[in-house]
């Protein structure tokens, strides 16, 4: 039974997530600031934070680029009751698995969490295999990658990201495909939300960033040979 933490300055938004939730299965747990989410996630183990960004302490935002920066990878959905594009993206970019704008209704928080939890399982199950491209090597059983000899941090989502396109060697893939596949159900959000986490990917794979080839007027491919 997956174990998720609930932050949220707002005693009746946690009540409300938290009963859908534990209907539906879950087992929750809550924090009021993001001060506090930290040091839950930090001495305890969560399969999924559900993080609202605006709260007093410690804000949403802060909280999870502290996660990221300690190498705390657990999948993270923020709540923002902010419907500007900035706020979405730069939640994407510090390190979320998806977003949800307030108000909002319990059942897509629900489909959305189950969606990220699945990715997560399903990667945990795969079988140990280990995928090599010149100087860059990604193993799906560990969940790491490695550019020249060097492992890199990435984040659950951009894991997923750099697997499905390297899966898919040589494949102009569209940005309605990936989202599909990668965020695994019929993504609400945009076509700016796969440029950018490919964005954010090259970024980490430094020498190998090239390996991802932009598709004009398609989207991406995964073509090590086309690197410059």
């Amino acid at each position: 039974m997956a174990k998720i933490l609930i932050v949220d300055d707002e005693p009746r938004i946690r009540e409300l997530i938290r009963e859908h939730l534990q209907y539906a299965g879950y087992t929750c747990e809550e924090a009021a600031d993001g001060s506090a989410a930290l040091a839950q996630v930090a001495s305890a183990s969560f399969d999924l934070v559900i993080l609202d960004l605006m709260m007093p302490f410690m804000d949403g935002m802060t909280c999870l680029r502290e996660m990221r920066s300690r190498h705390i990878n657990t999948p993270v959905i923020i709540l923002t009751a902010r419907g500007e594009e900035y706020d979405k993206l730069a939640g994407l970019e510090a390190g979320a698995d998806d977003y949800v704008v307030k108000p909002f209704s319990p059942r897509e928080l629900v489909a959305r969490v189950r969606a990220v939890l699945n990715r997560t399982l399903a990667r945990t199950e795969t079988a140990a295999s280990v995928m090599t491209f010149g100087e860059l090597s990604i193993d799906t059983a560990s969940h790491t990658v490695k550019v020249s000899g060097e492992e890199v941090s990435l984040t659950p989502k951009e894991f997923d990201l750099l697997v499905f396109l390297a899966s898919n060697k040589g494949i102009a893939l569209s940005r309605e495909k990936i989202l599909q596949k990668v965020w695994n159900y019929d993504y609400f959000g945009e076509d700016r939300t796969v440029d950018t986490h490919v964005k954010m990917l090259r970024g980490h794979l430094g020498g190998c960033r090239g390996y991802i080839v932009t598709v004009w007027g398609i989207g991406y491919k995964f073509d090590p040979d086309a690197r410059r």
